[in-house]
């Protein structure tokens, strides 16, 4: 029995070294050398200081920024380390009742558009951290922006098309807006 035991064992060993040390040690490696900024995260530094994530969403709610999407991580959302959707179903009163908040808390925010809501703005992405909201969504929170920042909507817009992400590929996903890049450029445009 010993005699089976110890190839067996010996398997084990050089398997775990292999798939658990060198593998991902090699793979790590390769990553910080040709794609470090996606490896370390896509952070966004200002002043030296790491104020965000290009991947994960963030709670903007002041009137003079953009808001993202609806977070279900967390208790309170935007909690990374409790990344999950809600797991609601269609039929589920919860979720009819948090859309139906989020809808008038929208509503609320920008008495001004007088249009659909936009879908993202009433709903949590299946991570509860998605960084981008729709350019329709931008669009309907633009009055509102320059309203609170005393800018022409005409500006805001002009900057929701340059900050905006085409589709990748050319046909995949939709136009979608980056919502720390759009209000990091807002910033940039007080200097």
């Amino acid at each position: 029995m010993l005699q089976q035991l110890a190839p067996a064992l010996r398997m084990v060993v050089l398997l775990t070294v292999l798939t658990g040390l060198v593998y991902p040690g090699i793979v790590t490696a390769l990553c910080q050398v040709f794609f470090k900024k996606q490896a370390d995260g896509m952070l966004v530094t200002r002043n030296g200081r790491v104020i965000g994530s290009e991947l994960l969403g963030q709670n903007f709610s002041r009137p003079d920024y953009f808001h993202p999407r609806t977070s279900a991580a967390g208790n309170d959302g935007y909690d990374p380390t409790a990344s999950s959707g809600s797991n609601l179903g269609p039929t589920s009163q919860k979720l009819i009742d948090r859309m139906k908040k989020s809808a008038d808390q929208f509503r609320t925010e920008n008495p001004g558009f007088k249009g659909t809501i936009p879908v993202d703005a009433v709903t949590a992405s299946g991570s509860g951290l998605d960084p981008d909201i729709s350019l329709a969504n931008a669009e309907a929170q633009s009055a509102r922006v320059a309203k609170a920042r005393g800018l022409d909507p005409a500006q805001v817009n002009e900057l929701i098309a340059k900050v905006a992400e085409k589709r990748d590929a050319g046909f995949l996903g939709e136009t979608r807006v980056n919502v720390l890049k759009l209000n990091l450029a807002l910033d940039s445009q007080r200097k």
